[in-house]
């Protein structure tokens, strides 16, 4: 299984497998046919509730990772979670999100349970 993190503004690569797009928002300027998104689960994405607490520096990352790890617990987005792992299984697998720091995002809350399996 090999599952990576990338920003959705880089160009695909032959290594990226499947293309799951894990932001609830579209990304700005990105055309859709030019993404090459495979699956687009917004359901497991952080709430916008959450999103905004975040990006408005209202706590650390850890207390936002805790949060959306309790956020993924829940029925929809646990199913969805699944299913990102079956296709890990399958082959490679690669997040897409917009965020500038990729590594203190969502996705990396995502690659850290998938990685757990």
């Amino acid at each position: 299984m090999n599952v990576r993190v990338r920003r959705v503004y880089d160009p695909p690569e032959p290594g990226d497998g499947v293309r799951v797009l894990v932001d609830r928002l579209w990304p700005r300027g990105v055309a859709k046919d030019a993404a090459h998104v495979d699956e687009w689960p917004k359901p497991l994405t952080p709430s916008t509730e959450l999103r905004r607490w975040y990006h408005a520096g209202e706590g650390s990352y850890e207390e936002f990772a805790r949060r959306y790890e309790a956020e993924l617990a829940e029925p929809e987005a646990a199913e969805l979670l699944d299913r990102v792992r079956e296709l890990t299984a399958e082959g490679d697998v690669t997040l897409l999100t917009a965020a500038k720091s990729p590594d203190r995002s969502h996705a990396s809350v995502l690659l850290r349970l998938l990685d757990r399996g």
